[in-house]
């Protein structure tokens, strides 16, 4: 169910899979293996870096409806998500993307990227700097470099540079 506009992942984790699928996309590998480390991925981005990273550190201080009842516990929260998503992201540079791999799982494309990539492109909207997670930075930039990754993005840019300039709690 979605409750004040929000989106659940959960939901768009199974929608990618199942278009995906659907359209025989080699965005998700028939191999089992292989499809079963995409999986873990997109699980590992639901489960884990997702909490933290959107409604721990982003939402609340971009949205009224995240916002906590009062400023010590909305600083509190807000502070307490910026150490676990330093840790999230620590892991997703060290292990996830160690070895200079290109992409999430490999060197090729997946849904985990997609899926991934979005969940993470939530923290340009507070401009979050991503310099202590160079193999982090890499791959965001690597998925940027897609065909239409503009176009598709375009509205989501111009919210992005509405921020610009805020001050903003960043990992």
């Amino acid at each position: 169910m979605l409750e004040d506009g929000d989106f659940r992942l959960t939901e768009s984790a199974a929608i990618l899979r199942y278009l995906a699928e659907k359209a025989d996309s080699p965005a998700y590998p028939k191999d089992l293996k292989q499809r079963a480390r995409v999986n873990e991925a997109m699980d590992w981005f639901n489960s884990n870096f997702y909490k933290d990273w959107g409604y721990g550190l982003v939402y609340p201080q971009l949205f009224p409806h995240h916002k906590r009842p009062d400023e010590k516990a909305h600083a509190g929260t807000i502070s307490w998500a910026q150490e676990r998503c330093k840790t999230w992201l620590q892991v997703l540079n060290d292990h996830w993307l160690a070895g200079g791999k290109k992409y999430i799982c490999g060197d090729q494309i997946t849904i985990a990227d997609y899926l991934g990539s979005a969940i993470m492109s939530i923290g340009e909207l507070i401009h979050c700097d991503l310099k202590d997670y160079p193999n982090v930075q890499r791959w965001i930039d690597t998925v940027k470099k897609q065909p239409n990754y503009e176009k598709v993005n375009e509205v989501f840019n111009g919210f992005r540079a509405s921020t610009q300039g805020k001050p903003w709690a960043t990992v």
